[in-house]
């Protein structure tokens, strides 16, 4: 394989590209677009993963260009106008695009307020600890990806929205005696970002301790997440220290503690990829086992043939299909959300086409404020049609153990647009939730230490 150098697009060069990809396809409306929402793309995404015969709708050029329609018209047109204007600035430009991105709840699932620890009363930066068994942590180099997803829910974290308000910490003394002193826990997600964009000796600095400390013992998964196997695969190939990443993940496995790769895959044609397929079997060799999530997503991946394509390719390359999830509550949703009866539909018909290797993926899952919950029945009950709801991870455990049911909906698309059914007021977990939320809004550790 010869050497490939990662070079990145940015939108002043949209115009270009366009000229020379897709000439007959207006590049305006999509430099307007990315003036509002992140965009990183890189030369692998461009050459190998876009159909550039079906601009605009080829769903990877949706899932890597912002699109004019994530706007609502009249946004559009007000930063089409805007870049018009003769001599106009960057903090014009910028203005305008701050007061686009204030309306798009940049901070959903009580991510900031509620899954913060703290020690003493003191939040810990870069962690947060939502579910009492595992421990998030966003190191300060991983802040960024190879590419940015249109649809990513951290879309904050890469603008303006995010400054001074990021989730990252560069102390793994900190996160070492946070676990130790957490006996509760039984696995560390490292994420971002990206982690895969830091150096190996980096993301060694981090994990290095988490394998050596003899209180740790409790601790027995490290997770990585990262889209790095779809963006840039060359991270395990060409890269300076490709080899250096794949030794640091042997060493994971070889001190008895499992190393999961939390992939992100959005759509099969990023698993087609042979260089993708090289870094997969590099990665297995290692040892590590790689799991496959992505989101449900209106313009990409929205039909059951699509899923049922790319887990039974997950499965065939040795992979295990995780998750399913419902796109969140932020951002461009307007345009990338499905309904979640139509989410189930998705879902149910893409599952019934595995093989039973391929049976592992969960879904359709909303990561809402109180946990994981997921639509697992869309059905008739007692005359009253209702969709059937479980959580796969909450705040509470003990909220894992019940089905509860909310009155169908063909518009709702997340949690809290749905209603409790069969004449009930209030979903039964929705008290204690609220003593969970009121408890961390006042600095308590309150969020967790009721649970254990």
């Amino acid at each position: 394989m010869h050497k490939k150098h990662y070079v990145q697009l940015t939108k002043s060069m949209i115009p270009q590209l366009f000229k020379r990809r897709c000439p007959t396809v207006d590049p305006e409306p999509f430099v307007a677009a990315a003036h509002v929402f992140p965009m990183r793309v890189n030369n692998h995404v461009t050459e190998n993963l876009i159909d550039w015969s079906n601009i605009p709708n080829d769903p990877l050029f949706q899932l890597s260009f912002p699109q004019p329609r994530m706007l609502h018209p009249s946004e559009l047109s007000d930063i089409i106008a805007q870049m018009r204007e003769p001599g106009v600035t960057k903090v014009a430009m910028q203005n305008i695009s701050e007061s686009v991105r204030a309306r798009l709840n940049p901070h959903p699932a009580g991510q900031k307020e509620e899954n913060v620890p703290r020690v003493d009363g003191v939040m810990v930066p870069g962690m947060q600890h939502k579910y009492r068994e595992t421990v998030l942590f966003f190191p300060s180099e991983g802040q960024f990806c190879h590419a940015f997803c249109t649809y990513c829910f951290r879309w904050a974290q890469f603008t303006s929205v995010g400054s001074g308000q990021t989730f990252k910490s560069n102390d793994a003394a900190q996160l070492q005696k946070y676990i130790q002193t957490h006996k509760e826990v039984k696995d560390v997600l490292i994420t971002g970002g990206d982690p895969m964009v830091a150096p190996a000796e980096v993301l060694r600095s981090y994990i290095q301790p988490l394998l050596s400390s003899d209180n740790l013992d409790h601790l027995a998964t490290i997770r990585i997440g990262t889209k790095s196997l779809a963006w840039w695969p060359y991270r395990y190939l060409l890269d300076p220290d490709a080899k250096d990443v794949l030794n640091l993940f042997s060493e994971v496995v070889a001190s008895g503690k499992q190393l999961a790769i939390q992939a992100h895959f959005s759509h099969p044609r990023e698993l087609e990829v042979p260089a993708t397929q090289e870094a997969i079997r590099l990665i297995r060799q290692t040892g590590a086992q790689i799991r496959c999530q992505g989101p449900l997503i209106r313009n990409i991946n929205n039909s059951s043939e699509t899923w049922a394509h790319m887990w039974s390719l997950q499965a065939r390359l040795g992979l295990i299909p995780y998750y399913m999830f419902v796109e969140r509550d932020t951002g461009a949703r307007h345009y990338f959300s499905v309904p979640l009866a139509d989410a189930f539909k998705i879902y149910s018909g893409a599952y019934s086409r595995l093989p039973g290797t391929a049976r592992t993926a969960r879904g359709p899952s909303m990561s809402a404020s109180p946990g994981k919950v997921a639509v697992v029945g869309d059905t008739v009950v007692a005359g009253e049609r209702v969709f059937a709801l479980k959580f796969l991870q909450a705040r509470n455990p003990n909220w894992c153990d019940e089905l509860f049911f909310a009155k169908w909906s063909p518009d709702a698309t997340w949690l809290t647009d749905l209603q409790p059914a069969f004449g009930q007021d209030k979903f039964f977990f929705e008290d204690e939730y609220k003593d969970i939320a009121r408890r961390a809004g006042e600095g308590s550790s309150g969020q967790l230490s009721a649970l254990m």
